[in-house]
């Protein structure tokens, strides 16, 4: 996938937060996590959780890192 989530991990280092705390505090599978953990495909659903979570835009979440073709 194009994408990345390392904005995510940098904000969860800011906030002196686990993935774990991520996990727990939004409900999230491991399935889910472990996902984000790779740059795969999760739902808007799950994008639009976080960032209502921590009161962020997309981008604070996730970054555009071009075509893998």
């Amino acid at each position: 996938m194009a994408f990345s989530y390392k904005p995510l991990w940098k904000l969860l280092l800011d906030r002196d937060l686990s993935k774990t705390d991520l996990r727990d505090t939004l409900g999230l599978s491991t399935a889910t996590v472990a996902k984000l953990g790779k740059d795969e495909f999760v739902s808007m659903q799950i994008i639009d959780r976080l960032c209502t979570h921590f009161q962020v835009q997309p981008s604070e979440i996730f970054e555009w890192k071009g075509s893998d073709t």
